[in-house]
């Protein structure tokens, strides 16, 4: 059997009924490195919950990639068209990690009602648009259905509806300007609302209201297979670079593409600060644990001097005496690690089914509750760094054990 586990089972086995100096200190340890992990879980969880919940909800809007004549202009309104003969659609077959991709087209228009108008811009979806990702924001009433013939259904933000005073079931009509000559009697095309949706992004519950694409189409008279531009979801946002180069690169010369990480550019640097605060968190919380830790090692050495010198006198080597005290440390930040994890999972659990925990100003984070997502993978690697971190901040403490004397210490009180 290693001397050094025996040892250390031993002293381990002999803590539990013996009142000493260090019980308390080695307590309030654990209970330091547990909180640690509780605090780091947290902060990585919401931290990539807030991130993964923003994307979703611009994908949600716009695709992961879009695809659009060269010829139009930087605005969200569909301008010249595209047609829907492509390779890659309905589906890209030549390039891997592309779940989706869906016609659409965007129309500017104003809501005008008795008492108010608002601008708004129509974003026309047909048979192919995936609701699936939009579900979730669905607050009243129901989906709109463009699977059969031509209709008037409309999906409208709750917040456009609270402007207009309208609600499921009203009808209300809008008006487009004509692109080729403005001057002229705009189109007006008479809408029911079917649904109402939230989805917590004033800059865009401001301003789709999704109708069938078959209308834009007609007002801008485009033949049915021409449509507006194609948006394309892929299956992990973080591939999102590479398979922007490979869609440009497959698509024709006519046809220009963009993500949303340079549409939105602004959001998506602002989210990737939260790496930078989650990496902060995670350095000050493991500092904190290694401190309490470094306290607990100098008092059980302290504690343990008399049996440090007679080791030395039976002619055991200082790092031997050395890995006896780690062991010690090692089993110390498991138990707080075993709490900690147990805890802070149970409690990431907990807001991931009943959100009890909400931002004060939903409108600056896009949404009302603190989301929160978390994979064993960094769970595991959490809690490999922290025992590693705190045991390197544990090898410069010890190395006192090899200035203590076997005859001193043998004699120490």
């Amino acid at each position: 059997m290693n001397l050094e586990f025996f040892i250390t089972k031993r002293l381990i086995k002999g803590k539990e009924n013996k009142s000493s100096i260090s019980a308390p200190i080695i307590k309030i340890a654990i209970v330091a490195i547990a909180l640690s992990v509780i605090m780091m879980l947290f902060a990585i969880a919401t931290g990539d919950g807030l991130k993964e919940k923003v994307r979703e909800k611009v994908a949600a809007f716009n695709g992961h990639i879009q695809i659009f004549n060269y010829d139009n202009n930087t605005s969200d309104v569909s301008v010249v068209p595209v047609s829907i003969n492509q390779e890659f659609y309905p589906e890209f077959k030549n390039i891997d990690g592309i779940t989706h991709v869906q016609a659409i087209a965007n129309k500017g228009g104003i809501i005008i009602t008795d008492d108010t108008f608002e601008g708004i811009i129509a974003k026309g979806v047909g048979k192919d648009y995936n609701w699936d990702v939009f579900k979730e924001y669905v607050v009243a009433g129901r989906l709109p259905n463009y699977n059969d013939k031509l209709n008037e259904e409309v999906l409208v933000s709750s917040l456009i509806a609270n402007k207009l005073q309208l609600k499921v079931g009203d009808t209300f009509s809008t008006f487009f300007l004509k692109d080729n000559n403005p001057s002229q009697t705009p189109n007006r095309r008479n809408f029911t609302i079917v649904g109402l949706y939230d989805s917590g992004f004033e800059e865009f519950d401001g301003t789709y209201v999704f109708v069938d694409i078959r209308h834009i189409q007609r007002i801008n008279k485009w033949s049915k297979d021409q449509v507006g531009s194609f948006e394309v979801f892929l299956n992990s946002f973080d591939a999102i670079d590479q398979k922007s180069k490979e869609i440009y690169g497959t698509t024709v010369s006519t046809l220009d593409s963009s993500n949303i990480k340079d549409k939105y550019r602004s959001i998506f640097e602002w989210i990737g600060l939260f790496d930078f605060n989650v990496a902060l968190i995670i350095g000050i919380m493991i500092i904190v644990g290694g401190i309490n830790m470094i306290t607990a090692l100098l008092v059980l050495i302290l504690e343990r001097t008399q049996m440090i010198g007679i080791l030395k006198a039976l002619g055991a080597a200082n790092w031997s005496v050395r890995k006896v005290f780690l062991y010690n440390a090692v089993y110390l930040i498991a138990i707080g690690l075993f709490w900690g994890n147990l805890i802070g999972l149970g409690l990431l659990w907990l807001q991931n089914k009943f959100k009890f925990l909400t931002f004060a100003d939903p409108k600056e984070y896009y949404i009302e509750y603190i989301p929160v997502h978390i994979d064993a993978v960094t769970v595991l690697i959490l809690n490999i760094g922290v025992m590693l971190l705190c045991l390197l901040m544990l090898l410069l403490p010890s190395y006192i054990i090899t200035r203590i004397s076997p005859v001193k210490s043998i004699k120490f009180e």
